[in-house]
């Protein structure tokens, strides 16, 4: 409410009983700070705004690099990312932005780190948007099921100007490459939002990577990695924070993914 600073100072100014001058100018000073209020929110939207634009293009931009690495962009490159603009349900201009920007990106003379430190910049404080973003990249790189030395590379360039260490991209790199290989042992029905186990059906090992934890494992180790994803990974926080609201689809994936691990690995212990 734009007025409670008005109207808080005129009462407080009445219950005193401070002359009527006092309370006129109490008016002035209430109003001024209701302005200077407003003024920050609006500043907070629109840097809120600016982060998830900046978020957006730069995901598409990356992803065209990070394609180009190999030498040559090919079929399974594309369609990685027409279906990342599937999922994301892109269309109109919202689609062509995605298109010019996966093009950008596979220039030659893209300017990758200068990119990177300007997203880090963006989303200062906000390591779960900076995960996020990796691990889209990350996703990428794994589409064709194998990760060429030059996407490793870029991908090793990526963490590191977003601040990420050695360690923890290893780590994500190997938490990654065991989501995927669960995911792909579950069948994902994107009509219905659930997974259907194939005949084979996810591992114990999967499910572990994609926590980041080991099958022998104590329980409350795996309780709190589960824990910690998943707040990571809650899209309204993600949204908030300054993730696109059209990437909203992949975090609740990513997320449905946490679940389903969690829940084969409490089957496969034995615990609740």
């Amino acid at each position: 409410m734009r007025y409670w600073g008005k109207i808080i100072v005129v009462m407080l100014g009445i219950m005193s009983g401070t002359h009527i001058w006092g309370v006129i100018i109490g008016f002035i000073i209430g109003h001024a700070y209701d302005k200077a209020l407003e003024q920050q929110n609006l500043e907070k939207t629109g840097t809120k705004q600016s982060r998830q634009a900046l978020f957006f293009v730069s995901t598409f931009q990356i992803l065209g690099h990070l394609t180009k690495a190999k030498g040559r962009v090919t079929e399974v490159d594309i369609q990685l990312a027409t279906n990342l603009m599937d999922r994301m349900q892109l269309h109109g201009d919202a689609r062509i932005s995605a298109q010019n920007a996966f093009r950008e990106g596979k220039e030659q003379n893209f300017p990758l780190r200068q990119t990177l430190k300007k997203l880090r910049r963006a989303c200062f404080g906000r390591f779960d948007l900076i995960q996020m973003f990796l691990e889209i990249q990350i996703q990428a790189a794994f589409a064709d099921g194998a990760l060429h030395p030059n996407e490793r590379k870029v991908l090793f360039i990526i963490a590191e100007e977003l601040g990420i260490s050695h360690n923890q991209f290893e780590q994500f790199l190997h938490m990654m490459e065991g989501g995927r290989r669960f995911e792909h042992s579950s069948n994902y029905s994107y009509g219905s939002n659930r997974y259907r186990y194939t005949a084979q059906g996810p591992t114990l090992a999967d499910a572990c990577k994609v926590l980041g934890v080991q099958p022998d494992d104590e329980q409350t180790k795996i309780k709190r990695a589960y824990r910690k994803l998943m707040a990571e990974h809650h899209p309204d926080k993600l949204v908030a924070k300054g993730l696109p609201p059209e990437m909203m689809e992949i975090a609740k994936q990513k997320a449905q993914s946490i679940q389903l691990a969690y829940d084969l690995i409490k089957k496969e212990r034995h615990f609740k």
